[in-house]
């Protein structure tokens, strides 16, 4: 998985990175945004545009961020979304629902 998007986007979602990703590999949750592990081309355009830096590449993690590599992926698994791999995010790969650790993360003031 090249970049990772992490807990700095809970309750932002800028969405700026929806439109710089060549690919549509950045997927809508409730509260937050998704990157497909196996769709990204590591091109990093989001990166640069993410206004609270929220997305990193994968090994370049701060270790307190490194559980959201697995949050990433798990989202599209069965046991949350079960998108799989959808090979490309639109209206209708979003969904309300969230990975549980971004579900129970703390509300962002606002």
């Amino acid at each position: 998985m090249p970049f990772v998007i992490t807990d700095a986007c809970i309750d932002v979602k800028d969405r700026g990175c929806l439109d710089a990703c060549p690919v549509d590999c950045i997927y809508e949750g409730g509260r937050t945004l998704y990157i497909h592990p196996d769709e990204c081309i590591d091109c990093g355009l989001c990166e640069t545009v993410c206004p609270v830096a929220a997305i990193h590449a994968d090994d370049r993690l701060p270790e307190e961020l490194t559980m959201w590599v697995e949050v990433n992926r798990a989202y599209f698994g069965p046991e949350v979304t079960g998108l799989g791999s959808p090979r490309g995010a639109d209206a209708k790969t979003t969904r309300a629902v969230d990975h549980p650790v971004v579900a129970a993360w703390p509300a962002r003031a606002g």
